[in-house]
């Protein structure tokens, strides 16, 4: 093949790819009927059309391609599939397409509670209740209790266990491995270098709490019934000798696309997790004088152990998280013609903003 003639072969899967990107049918269609042979061609990123069509969600581009006997297999530079996209950004009727299933059934994959463009790491199990990450004796009381959850970590990778069969797949299904406090007690005691971060409280829990309790203030000693959950990081060597322990167990590496076999609630908890643990792991040290931090606000925040270092004074808050960026939103009526605004008792009268706030880690 000629320099000119490959050329002109990659111009050609470069516009195939543009039109299965944005959603052009009748162009990749007629395209392909006078280049079929490009219907599997790859970019230099591994990316085929099928692959840029789930990406933005086109389902008569996935049909076409499809019908055409596109490879649905193949997988990219970031070891991703086709249906590894669709399921990552929320597409759930092009997932069930790809995924082949007949008869009406549902992959196991999709609850169905998913919305139709939810970030596949948008759910969560748990409220991630900021309100407690300041109470030390809340938090201590609840890393011992025998019904609180702990999920470990090592090298950013969750410890996760193989569950039964799916009926709609041959894979063996992925969960979070669970663990109590009797089970990472050792763990703790005997690594210096692990990482212990509060995640939240389950959702369901917390909900029937406050019907059961129907407004009534808890007592100081009162058992509040809620379920709490942390993240535990441990050093390669603790790892090792806890995967000796619990066999059934394994560690999900690499990350991605592995973490796309968890359930989309679970992966939602994991991807809180890791944004703040490989946030600890990146940052040690005081970013105003260099010297060694330590852990507070349930490792939502690093204070300097320097009495005399600046970050220490005034609002001192320059080891927050740095992956907390601030969003500001136009709420849109359906009806299109009006929208939600806000205002702040400083404000002079008349005046109104959008809506504005910080985003945490994982969210």
């Amino acid at each position: 093949m000629t320099d000119f003639e490959k050329n002109h072969r990659q111009d050609m899967i470069s516009q195939l790819h543009n039109f299965a990107a944005v959603g052009d049918a009748a162009k990749l269609k007629a395209l392909l009927s006078h280049s079929p042979s490009l219907i599997n061609a790859a970019a230099h990123n591994g990316w085929t059309a099928l692959m840029y069509g789930a990406r933005n969600g086109h389902l008569e581009v996935v049909q076409i391609l499809l019908e055409e006997g596109c490879d649905r297999s193949i997988v990219n530079k970031s070891r991703q599939t086709a249906l590894d996209i669709a399921k990552f950004w929320g597409y759930k009727h092009i997932a069930n397409l790809l995924a082949n299933v007949k008869g009406g059934q549902r992959p196991n994959f999709l609850s169905n509670e998913v919305k139709e463009y939810e970030n596949y790491f948008g759910l969560t199990l748990l409220d991630r209740r900021s309100d407690k990450r300041t109470d030390s004796k809340w938090l201590s009381k609840k890393q011992n209790h025998p019904t609180t959850i702990y999920i470990l970590f090592s090298n950013l990778s969750p410890l996760v266990t193989l569950g039964g069969r799916i009926e709609s797949s041959q894979q063996p299904e992925v969960k979070l491995c669970r663990l109590y406090h009797k089970d990472v007690e050792q763990c703790m005691n005997q690594t210096e270098e692990g990482t212990l971060i509060f995640l939240g409280v389950e959702l369901q829990f917390h909900k029937n709490l406050l019907a059961a309790c129907n407004g009534r203030v808890l007592q100081e000693d009162e058992e509040d019934g809620l379920v709490a959950w942390f993240a535990l990081s441990v050093d390669s060597a603790s790892a090792e000798k806890f995967k000796q322990k619990h066999e059934d167990c394994y560690f999900l590496h690499p990350p991605m696309p592995a973490l796309l076999q968890l359930p989309e609630k679970e992966a939602g908890v994991v991807a809180q997790a890791r944004s703040v643990l490989a946030w600890h792991d990146r940052y040690r040290f005081c970013p105003t004088c260099g010297s060694a931090t330590k852990i507070e606000e349930g490792g939502y925040k690093k204070t300097c152990l320097k009495k005399d270092c600046p970050s220490l004074q005034g609002v001192h808050n320059t080891s927050y998280p740095r992956v907390d960026p601030v969003v500001i939103m136009q709420v849109i009526h359906p009806d299109g013609n009006h929208c939600l605004l806000g205002r702040q008792r400083r404000f002079p009268p008349g005046m109104f903003t959008c809506l504005a706030g910080f985003v945490e880690p994982g969210k």
